[in-house]
């Protein structure tokens, strides 16, 4: 469920960037986005009786008000949906829903500009809808956290206590974290006082102070880039390796495949190549493990036979791929990579290709 949500929130941003250029209104926002939105979370936009358009909310004296979307199930409301025009910073425009959620009965609100969408509830006084958002989905930064959110709010998986449940923690987790960044990029005095006052007994002077600042920037800078070294090591198995004469020659090989003008081995492509290849040792001898680029993919080959797919890297478009490959299949499944580390998720299924291939050799044998 979650990867095919994924995928198809994928192929709205791609659609997203196709077209946005010809989109000069809201309401054509709505049309080539939104609504496809709504359809990707389960509801039916073609039944007015689970997708409500243009739905009126009086307010006050304020007669003729309308929500542009009111998602119903089971007969009542459960999200309100406002949109605005794709340029628009949805950030800045939350006033309108504000007063739209005061007399709507849902507990969830919604805010897009088509490709940002922000969950808003009355966490903070019932039945007002807070300031801040709990939850921000951006299509053009898709994190798994995110889809496992956003499946609560499908049609299919749609519970209102395990969102409730959830929305509190996320709302004040996020403020806390968007505040702890903060500190990291310029740490405040009561900060730095905090942690100084855990090991240094002395007043802290202004002149202290100064010095401390310097001293926690760079502590913090030390301990979060060692702390990503350490787990990219982990990832990879090794402690300051230097690379084999075999690597070696497999990352020369490597460049002497992209002779062509059209063929430009990346740095990107090299280093997932090598990611692959350390999964796949735990089975195969390094002579084994073969690398091919061609004009549309990257390819990892058993034996350097093409009739042998290990793994392809898609890495020529903004959107990169892992394709992985089952019981020998030409065409394989195609993966979202949002940074190579993703790689490390599918290690069982590249150890399969590989075993698939074993398999088959003994068998002949």
């Amino acid at each position: 469920m979650e990867n095919d949500l994924k995928l198809k929130l994928e192929q709205l941003h791609q659609r997203l960037d196709s077209l946005k250029e010809q989109i000069n209104t809201e309401e054509a926002t709505k049309n080539a986005f939104v609504m496809p939105f709504i359809q990707i979370i389960g509801y039916d936009i073609f039944n007015p009786t689970e997708v409500i358009p243009e739905f009126i909310c009086d307010i006050g004296s304020k007669k003729g008000e309308k929500i542009d979307y009111v998602i119903m199930k089971e007969g009542e409301p459960v999200l309100i949906i406002e949109c605005k025009h794709w340029k628009e910073n949805v950030d800045a425009h939350n006033s309108q829903l504000h007063r739209y959620y005061h007399v709507s009965k849902s507990r969830f609100g919604v805010l897009t500009n088509g490709q940002v969408y922000n969950f808003y509830a009355d966490l903070e006084r019932p039945n007002i809808m807070d300031d801040k958002p709990f939850f921000t989905l951006d299509l053009g930064n898709i994190k798994e956290a995110h889809i496992r959110i956003l499946e609560n709010f499908t049609k299919k998986s749609y519970n209102l206590e395990s969102i409730l449940d959830s929305a509190e923690a996320l709302k004040y987790i996020n403020a806390i974290r968007g505040e702890f960044e903060k500190e990291l990029q310029t740490p405040t005095d009561d900060f730095i006082k905090l942690l100084v006052s855990k090991f240094f007994n002395r007043p802290l002077t202004a002149s202290r102070l100064v010095a401390f600042r310097e001293y926690t920037k760079k502590a913090l800078s030390n301990s979060i880039n060692e702390s990503i070294s350490f787990r990219l090591k982990n990832a990879l198995s090794i402690n300051e390796k230097i690379p084999s004469k075999q690597e070696s020659e497999d990352l020369q090989s490597i460049d002497d495949n992209a002779d062509s003008p059209k063929i430009i081995t990346t740095e990107e492509e090299k280093e997932a190549a090598q990611i692959i290849k350390a999964i796949l040792r735990e089975l195969l001898p390094a002579a084994r493990i073969a690398f091919r680029d061609t004009q549309s993919y990257f390819g990892i080959l058993l034996d350097d036979n093409n009739r042998k797919p290990l793994a392809r890297l898609h890495f020529n478009h903004s959107k990169k791929y892992l394709e992985l490959f089952h019981n020998g299949k030409d065409n394989g499944e195609k993966m979202a990579l949002e940074t190579l580390e993703d790689i490390y998720n599918y290690k069982k299924e590249l150890l399969v290709a590989a075993n698939n291939y074993i398999q088959v050799t003994v068998t002949q044998d």
